[in-house]
């Protein structure tokens, strides 16, 4: 087992594994920038290293500051948590140049998988259904328009190496595809670094599902099932579920078994989420992978009962998953709400500031992941999430009830939160019976702004 692990992100995915590494026995070193000084992640680790002023490009999207910090302090292994560092090749093959293990996949793994248009490539060659679009990277407009009329309109076009909607827009005709491709190419330079884009058939109102993955070292790959992700705004998540309240048992086993098959094709290891859209007739298409742990990942934890970061370090010391697939059964449902510094509204922004008051919810079955507190000012320089709560009951009724129960309780007071529309959508009939998919927000939105004004 590992000895010491510098955690290179902040806020609660940083605190959730200093949690893990405290029940395994494993020291830890924090890294925080300046404007996070008074994180709860810096408290509870055994040491704090600040790395550098607020912008994350100078702090957590600094390699050199952050193996500095796991050189100096004796560290083993680093743990990037998601985003920043979590999904970049380089820094991982650094990581073992340095005698530094990379809790999550090979610098290969997140290198192929983080270009969307060849990892479709890959899984279409592995039996994966794929949405119809190109095969890879768009070369010129010949081309683009070439397989829009073959596929037909409407078509998506995404960023190769895009992410959280950036690099991507819908096309309704050929004068949209045209300009939505130079923007699309535009965006994706700025947010990227690589202009690259790719083409796909446009999906319409369909769900996203995700299959949470786990692979070891000596070729073991299972799944734990699925994770119902189709509540987003500007293709950021929301509210998440595991199970799905539209995937039966079969449908599970089929996705299940596909993804494991894809993942399997290129020999995956560690924690890894294949993404899928699923569409009204029951058909679905390979989306992408991520090549790290989701923010999304607690419901899958509570409801399979393991602990996805633990099992990350036990796969990176270079152990045996020690189970099979069928060793993993569900129990019960569990829901996810983020809970963002911001009003969610149709042109709302995040509103960061002082924590005058908080009040926790507790009781049977909730979870609060969060690193922050009574008295803390959320920095303006990150995203907005700043605390998940999830609810576990026996089925999903149960479920939203002690999440309805539970935001009931919860109080934050002196910034804007994401709170009250979290309690208004947890009690919206269409989203109770589970009639919702990707498209379902912005219009439940307008439609809220709509009637609010009237």
């Amino acid at each position: 087992m590992l000895r010491r692990i510098l955690v290179a992100n902040r806020g609660e995915i940083a605190l959730r594994i200093i949690r893990a590494c405290r029940e395994l026995n494993i020291e830890t070193i924090a890294v925080y920038s300046e404007a996070d000084r008074d994180s709860l992640h810096t408290k509870w680790a055994d040491t704090a290293v600040c790395i550098g002023p607020a912008a994350s490009r100078k702090s957590y999207l600094n390699a050199q500051n952050i193996l500095a910090a796991a050189i100096t302090h004796g560290a083993d292994a680093i743990h990037p948590g998601y985003g920043y560092l979590s999904e970049i090749p380089l820094f991982a093959e650094i990581c073992e140049a340095h005698n530094l293990i990379f809790i999550g996949p090979s610098a290969d793994h997140i290198e192929l998988l983080g270009d969307k248009s060849r990892a479709k490539a890959t899984m279409k060659a592995a039996g994966v259904p794929v949405v119809p679009g190109s095969e890879g990277a768009i070369s010129d407009e010949t081309e683009l328009v070439r397989i829009a009329e073959e596929i037909g309109y409407p078509v998506m076009i995404k960023a190769s190496s895009g992410g959280g909607g950036k690099g991507m827009r819908l096309a309704l005709d050929r004068g949209g595809l045209i300009k939505g491709y130079n923007t699309a190419r535009s965006e994706a330079a700025a947010a990227f670094g690589d202009d690259t884009v790719y083409l796909e058939k446009f999906i319409e109102a369909p769900r996203h599902i995700e299959i949470q993955l786990f692979g070891d070292n000596f070729g073991n790959i299972v799944h734990f099932g699925e994770r119902e992700c189709s509540l987003q705004r500007r293709h950021q998540k929301l509210i998440e579920e595991s199970p799905s309240p539209v995937v039966d048992e079969a449908l599970r086993a089929e996705m299940g078994r596909v993804a494991v098959v894809g993942a399997e094709a290129v020999n995956y290891r560690n924690a890894g989420t294949m993404e899928f859209l699923l569409d009204e007739t029951g058909n679905y298409y390979f989306m992408e992978m991520n090549t790290r742990i989701q923010v999304e990942h607690p419901v899958t934890e509570m409801v399979y009962g393991i602990d996805l970061i633990k099992e990350q370090i036990r796969v990176a010391s270079g152990e045996h998953l020690g189970y099979d697939q069928t060793d993993i059964s569900p129990m019960g449902h569990a829901i996810e709400c983020r809970i963002n510094a911001e009003a969610v509204q149709v042109n709302s922004r995040p509103s960061p500031g002082l924590i005058r008051q908080l009040f926790v919810p507790g009781g049977c079955g909730i979870r609060w992941d969060s690193h922050v507190h009574q008295g803390y000012t959320i920095p303006p320089f990150y995203d907005s999430m700043f605390a998940k709560l999830i609810a576990w009951g026996a089925d999903r009724d149960e479920a939203l009830e002690r999440m309805t129960r539970a935001l009931d309780e919860l109080i934050v007071e002196g910034i804007e939160t994401s709170i009250p529309f979290h309690r208004r959508m947890l009690r919206d009939p269409h989203f109770r019976e589970g009639q919702f998919s990707t498209n379902f927000l912005e219009r439940w939105l307008a439609e809220t702004e709509l009637s609010n004004k009237e």
